[in-house]
């Protein structure tokens, strides 16, 4: 009994995962870091980690909503305009894009492998 309730369990979670990714997969655009240099300077560049993670660097030209305040932020973002999104590692990018889309922004693409993986320019907190 309490196996087919954690299988069931583990069923769902795997369901919500699968359906979450391909729903982000069709909202939103994966871009390489070349793709993402190629046109973030003509775009909303938005960086959705936690204050403390944007001060100890974030990409130049950058500005922070981060996930934890974009429910109550999000008219900050443009509709009409292309939004670079980009987090640590790629998820919360992801989850971001997602609440935007329902928002009403369409134009999304974000950062493959998150700022972790970021060459580029770069600025420094104080």
């Amino acid at each position: 009994m309490m196996l087919a309730a954690l299988l069931i369990l583990l069923g769902a979670i795997i369901a919500y995962s699968v359906v979450t990714f391909l729903y982000q997969k069709r909202i939103l655009k994966t871009l390489t870091e070349e793709e993402f240099k190629e046109g973030y300077r003509k775009a909303q560049l938005i960086d959705v980690r936690e204050p403390n993670e944007f001060e100890g660097g974030h990409i130049l030209g950058s500005r922070n909503i981060p996930m934890s305040q974009l429910r109550m932020r999000y008219k900050e973002v443009r509709p009409d305009k292309p939004v670079y999104l980009y987090c640590q590692n790629g998820i919360r990018s992801g989850r971001a894009a997602a609440m935007l889309r329902r928002k009403g922004v369409k134009d999304l693409y974000h950062l493959k492998g998150g700022y972790r993986l970021w060459s580029g320019k770069i600025r420094k907190g104080k």
